[in-house]
C-alpha cells in the first residue's frame, strides 16, 4: 500500500482482458499497493463512482475508445486522480499523467507510480 516514499497507493486498475488484469495486478500487490480491479468500461465507471483512489491505471487491452474518455471520467470523479495508461497513445491525451506501452516487467510501471506520487497535485 506505500511506495518507496511511505506514501499510500491506492490504484484502480482497468482491463479487459481478465489475464493480463491478474498478471499485473499480483506484481503490484507484491510491490506493496492496494489494487482494486476492473474489467471493462463499466466496472471502471462503477468503481469511480463507488470510491477514491490515488491512481487509476487504464491497460492496453481496453479499447482505444476507453482509454480516451476514461481519463475525462477519471477526473470529473476527482481532479486529484491521477492516470496512467498502459498504452502510446495515452501521451496524445491532455487527462492523462503518464504513459507507457505496457511493459512485460513491473518495474517501470513502478517507477511512474512512484514518480507520480512524489509529483504535487496542480490541478484543483
Amino acid at each position: 500500500m506505500k511506495n518507496t516514499k511511505g506514501q499510500s497507493v491506492k490504484i484502480l486498475y482497468g482491463e479487459n482482458d481478465v489475464e493480463h488484469l491478474n498478471e499485473k495486478s499480483i506484481a503490484l500487490q507484491q510491490a506493496g499497493h492496494e489494487v482494486q480491479k476492473a474489467v471493462g468500461r463499466k466496472a471502471v465507471q462503477d468503481a469511480l463512482r463507488a470510491g477514491s483512489f490515488d491512481l487509476v491505471i487504464l491497460g492496453p487491452t481496453l479499447s482505444k475508445d476507453d482509454r480516451h474518455h476514461l481519463p475525462y471520467m477519471v477526473k470529473k470523479a476527482n481532479s486529484k486522480t491521477r492516470v496512467l495508461v498502459l498504452h502510446e497513445s495515452g501521451h496524445r491525451h491532455h487527462e492523462v499523467d503518464a504513459a507507457i506501452d505496457d511493459p512485460r516487467e513491473v518495474h517501470p510501471i513502478l517507477d511512474i507510480i512512484n514518480r507520480l506520487v512524489a509529483q504535487p497535485v496542480t490541478r484543483k
